[in-house]
């Protein structure tokens, strides 16, 4: 009743063809686990992208295999 919407993922063909994908981290700061989209379509990266519950910085490494298919994503504390 109150509050933010739900957000529904719902995956389109677009989204699958070019590598999107949701993934689901635990926050090295809180420890609350939530969901974010990545883009293994452009192969592995480095980003720094902030808790969606307590707003800490973390960085993100993208993992992809020799194909360019998602392997994993890192999550590190951004302040180490």
């Amino acid at each position: 009743m109150y509050g933010l919407e739900p957000a529904l993922n719902l995956q389109t063909e677009s989204q699958a063809e070019t590598g999107t994908r949701a993934a689901t981290v635990q926050c090295p700061y809180c420890g609350e686990p939530f969901e974010t989209s990545v883009d293994a379509s452009a192969g592995m990266c480095s980003y720094v992208e902030d808790c969606q519950i307590c707003c800490q910085p973390i960085e993100m490494e993208l993992r992809v295999d020799d194909n360019g298919q998602f392997l994993e994503l890192v999550a590190r504390r951004g302040d180490a």
